[in-house]
């Protein structure tokens, strides 16, 4: 098969000049050792699909899930769990109605799980701290009735451990200015940079639930997983759980973009000294991979608001809170006349002033 070599700057086709003994590019008239050319192709592949080795979870043993039971939403679809005792009337996520299902079943039994270590009333406080010095904030959203909602929910998380291996090409300039005479000078070096190396990642969690948005879950995060506990079944005990509907197979893309990303980010790190640096090939692979399974703490609350769904979350471990907030339409324009209304009497009185 024909192979045509590309120079790292310009992109053009890029030739062995024998008079230099250099590669030598026709267009910008790069030059190139021709070892240090044959290494920057030798690591131009694209990166690589991340696979795992190992699977999460485990089966339950006999009546372990004796007194737990299902509740599915007929909405959103979601599935929950928790014990016979919690009253489980409204979906935490779209606040609909849920149907009780039964028992337990076709659900794999957490690894670990990190306990709730903040009360529904840290969840309140945190929320209405949240609400602060908003105007313009309907005024359903601050109906205390309607904070009793908040839900404490194990939501369900897929862990990932891998050793990775990476070696990235990047391309970098170095820009000089200067002045001579009547003329600006502007000079501009292009290098290319070799990085490499292993990288150890441990417990990058991914969202095994698409009841909830992944951006709200990476947006609490990070948890704790030095308090985390091997799992066991009283922790539900007053709390619900979500059932996990995206298994550890699925959730590999987004574990491995996480990781791509760090691990280009790291490298990048180390490219100093450059006006600017651009990734330019990346060859990503991960050896000793592992996956766990995994329950974290979530205070959720859902708000419907003219048709549209808001939901907020707290980290049940770190009590960090998110959430977005609508702004009252009607409030603004009232807002909006009545300042209008003081500022044209304010204009009319200077006028009246000054003209008298």
């Amino acid at each position: 098969m024909n192979h045509e070599y590309k120079c790292p700057c310009c992109g053009g086709a890029i030739t062995f000049d024998s008079d230099i003994q250099k590669m030598k590019c026709p267009y910008c008239d790069t030059e190139f050792d021709v070892q240090a050319f044959t290494e920057h192709e030798d690591i131009s592949g694209e990166a690589e699909e991340l696979n795992w080795e190992k699977s999460a979870g485990r089966e339950w043993d006999p009546g372990e899930t004796d007194g737990m039971t299902e509740y599915a939403c007929n909405s959103c679809g979601g599935t929950i769990i928790c014990d016979y005792t919690t009253a489980a009337t409204k979906c935490p996520y779209c606040g609909n109605p849920v149907v009780m299902m039964g028992n337990v079943s076709g659900v794999l039994k957490p690894d670990l799980i990190i306990p709730f270590k903040k009360s529904k009333e840290d969840a309140k406080q945190a929320y209405f701290n949240h609400l602060k010095g908003k105007k313009l904030l309907p005024d359903t959203f601050r109906d205390k009735n309607h904070i009793d909602e908040i839900k404490g929910v194990y939501v369900p998380f897929w862990l990932f451990d891998s050793d990775t291996k990476a070696h990235l090409r990047f391309k970098a300039t170095r820009v000089r200015h200067w002045t001579s005479g009547d003329y600006y000078y502007t000079e501009t070096s292009y290098f290319s940079v070799i990085r490499g190396g292993n990288v150890g990642f441990e417990l990058i969690p991914v969202d095994g639930s698409s009841a909830i948005p992944d951006d709200i879950m990476e947006s609490i995060e990070p948890f704790d997983i030095s308090e985390a506990d091997s799992f066991h079944t009283a922790y539900f005990a007053g709390y619900m759980a979500d059932k996990y509907d995206v298994d550890s197979e699925s959730s590999k893309e987004r574990a491995n973009t996480r990781i791509r990303n760090s691990t280009t980010a790291l490298f990048r790190g180390e490219v100093r000294g450059y006006n600017t640096v651009n990734v330019e090939h990346s060859t990503i692979r991960l050896f000793n991979s592992n996956v766990q399974y995994a329950m974290y703490p979530v205070w959720i609350l859902n708000t419907t608001w003219e048709g549209k769904n808001y939901l907020f979350a707290m980290n049940g471990q770190t009590g960090k809170f998110v959430g977005d907030l609508p702004m009252d339409k009607k409030k603004y324009w009232t807002r909006f006349f009545i300042y209008l209304v003081i500022f044209t009497a304010l204009i009319l009185a200077a006028v009246f002033y000054f003209s008298a």
